[in-house]
């Protein structure tokens, strides 16, 4: 997937790159083609993965089961599927559209 967003037929996929043990959990733009989330959480039993689904949630305005990651459970580079939205609302909310 090359574009940082890509409607699907359920979810519109996100591509994230996470920054952990940062000082405060935020959306922090553009990075290299994909959206740039620092997290305070640590790489460790899943934690990491959790705040980045509770704090892209809570950004889109939908419940934390709509979001799931699809790929990159252990990278810093993920796929992440936000359903109940379409692109260009995930765009606006996201703070990348004009």
């Amino acid at each position: 997937m090359d574009a940082l967003l890509r409607q699907s037929k359920q979810a519109v996929l996100i591509r994230v790159h996470v920054v952990l043990r940062a000082s405060r959990d935020e959306v922090e733009g553009l990075h290299g083609g994909a959206l740039r989330v620092r997290l305070r959480a640590p790489p460790v039993e899943g934690a990491a993965n959790a705040a980045l689904l509770a704090l892209l949630a809570q950004v889109l305005g939908i419940r934390q089961n709509q979001v799931e990651i699809v790929s990159g459970w252990s990278s810093r580079n993920k796929v992440v599927a936000a359903q109940g939205l379409e692109m260009a609302e995930v765009e606006r909310r996201l703070g990348l559209s004009d």
